[in-house]
């Protein structure tokens, strides 16, 4: 059935509902990658990829979880390719860089340092869970896991980061005592 206009509902539903979510989309991709270039760039090509698949959003209630699940994947692949690819820093030509918020904070944060140690599976969870403040349930619902599998990646990651931050926390020490 086609609006008066001569568009698709689909198209309709997509637009009105993409547009609310890019912000909560974005800052997503940015504490998932911790960088605010990557995080705009996920959120362009989940915004595509979103876009091209709106035809299977059958529940428009349902477009915050089904646009999540689409941007976790996005930034899923980007973290993957990230620990594949050996970055090799040139020489800075002289030009000041744009300051980049994600990466300020997660650099600051010793809780950020620790959240760059984790696997990109144990990110993901870990962000969803503590920074989207979602529950088991719902992160298991928007990533398509089983239950147990997000109970197991978040307490795996969570044992990861007390274990760097005792670290960091006894090197610390000895760089006071010395």
């Amino acid at each position: 059935m086609r609006t008066p206009q001569g568009s698709d509902p689909a198209d309709a539903v997509f637009a009105r509902l993409g547009d609310t979510s890019i912000r909560r989309a974005y800052g997503l991709a940015g504490y998932l990658l911790g960088d605010a270039m990557e995080a705009e760039d996920a959120t362009q090509e989940t915004m595509a990829r979103a876009w091209r698949a709106r035809r299977s959003l059958l529940d428009p209630a349902a477009f915050e979880v089904w646009l999540d699940r689409i941007l976790v994947n996005t930034c899923r692949d980007r973290l993957r390719r990230r620990r594949a690819i050996k970055i090799v820093d040139l020489e800075v030509s002289g030009e000041m860089e744009a300051p980049d918020p994600f990466r300020d904070f997660l650099a600051r944060d010793e809780l950020g340092s620790a959240l760059d140690a984790l696997t990109p599976d144990q990110r993901v969870v870990v962000v969803l869970r503590f920074w989207r403040d979602l529950s088991l349930d719902q992160i298991s619902e928007r990533l398509g896991w089983p239950l147990g599998t997000v109970k197991s990646r978040l307490h795996h990651a969570m044992a990861a980061m007390r274990d760097r931050l005792e670290r960091d926390a006894k090197h610390e020490l000895r760089e006071v005592v010395r």
